[in-house]
């Protein structure tokens, strides 16, 4: 049997050369960044290189990252620290309603400390209208936060419109950009953003590693306290080789960022183009042109069934998929972004998300494309809600 692992934007695996960036710091080069002798002086000195890495593949100065344990503490960061590092001036602050959990909760926490939070909704294709965020921003907004683009639905945000509505209106704008970076172009020297959130993970690189970039002369209080690493902005000893593993699938993310986006586009849009045909009442959710969409993603929702029973019978076949937010699927709960989208929930329920990787291969589209149809049949037999349908008349 075929494995197939369509998963990627839960997990990806890490690139062999990421790999063997890695091992020396965990075994030679064990020592701490801050220590003033030779094995401290060999752990900065990597660090300062994946720093340079990491920045480049956003055209950032190195400087201006700030490492920290992933995408959600950059998130969280950048939300909570820069609205409380501008509290004097307001307490009023915009986000997209499609955003990561890590930065709704954020938001929804400085709600307990007396902040208003306006959150801005998105069309049936995921789009947030930069007008509408304009409308949103108000004298007191210290902070707007829309997502590069939504790992979830695939959609890619106009946030270079957006980052300029709050740049017009002197407003920190901060840019999740997990979902995005190393796959589509970014860079923060040509857009008006203040702070932009990635993670190793997405970039082939270790889990339990991320970044966030702020623009220099952007103001930020940190979330960990304890000790001046990073500038003073995040304290705690760097996790090196988490650290250098990042650096390394950065600068491997940008030197084929254009090949890798071609290699994923194909296989993904094959997939967007064969499936409706394939299975009845079945839609495309997230932005119907290819070049809107992230180039690894493909999402779904299928009609009369639940996700999570398409989930286990496709890996009863070898095939790997989620269903929805790789953060909710064991919530049993709807999909918030699809929520957002004016996405009915008996069809919501029925998600299905193919994110797809660079182990992924063309053949691996013919195999989803002969597997899911019959599941689909053999859950819809099983469902009320398509009986219903049918007795209906429909069909």
């Amino acid at each position: 049997m075929p494995e197939v692992y369509l998963d990627h934007y839960a997990a990806s695996p890490v690139l062999p050369e990421v790999a063997d960036s890695i091992k020396p710091y965990l075994l030679q080069d064990f020592g701490n960044p801050s220590s003033l002798h030779s094995w401290g002086d060999s752990a900065r000195q990597a660090v300062e290189v994946a720093r340079e890495r990491v920045a480049a593949l956003i055209g950032a100065k190195p400087e201006e990252i700030i490492f920290t344990s992933g995408g959600t503490e950059a998130n969280n960061t950048a939300v909570k620290g820069i609205a409380w590092a501008s509290r004097k001036k307001g307490s009023h602050v915009v986000v997209s309603a499609i955003e990561h959990f890590s930065v709704l909760h954020a938001a929804r926490t400085l709600e307990k400390f007396e902040f208003d939070v306006t959150e801005v909704g998105a069309d049936r294709q995921g789009l947030v209208d930069p007008e509408e965020v304009r409308g949103a921003i108000r004298d007191d907004t210290v902070l707007v936060s829309v997502m590069a683009a939504n790992g979830e639905i695939g959609t890619i945000q106009p946030i270079r419109k957006i980052a300029a509505i709050a740049a017009e209106k002197g407003v920190p704008f901060h840019t999740d950009a997990v979902a995005a970076a190393g796959y589509i172009p970014l860079d923060v020297s040509e857009m008006s953003v203040s702070a932009m959130s990635i993670s190793s993970d997405m970039l082939y690189g270790p889990k339990g590693v991320g970044a966030l970039w702020v623009r220099k002369g952007q103001r930020i209080m940190p979330l960990l306290d304890g000790g001046v690493q990073e500038g003073g902005r995040r304290g705690g000893t760097e996790n090196v080789p988490g650290v250098v593993g990042m650096g390394k699938a950065a600068e491997l993310a940008a030197r084929d960022l254009e090949s890798r986006a071609a290699y994923l586009r194909a296989m993904s849009s094959s997939l967007l183009e064969k499936l409706p045909a394939a299975i009845s009442r079945l839609r495309i959710t997230g932005h119907t042109d290819p070049e809107m969409r992230l180039p690894w993603n493909a999402s779904f929702a299928v009609e009369f069934i639940e996700g999570e029973g398409m989930l286990l019978f496709l890996d009863q076949k070898g095939i790997a998929v989620s269903s929805g937010s790789a953060c909710t699927s064991r919530a049993l709960k709807g999909s918030h972004v699809l929520s957002a989208c004016d996405i009915p929930a008996e069809i919501a329920q029925g998600s299905l998300l193919f994110s797809f990787g660079l182990g992924n291969k063309p053949e691996d589209v013919d195999y989803v494309i002969e597997t899911l149809p019959p599941i689909v049949d053999r859950l819809r037999q099983m469902s009320p809600l398509y009986d219903k349908f049918l007795k209906a008349g429909g069909g």
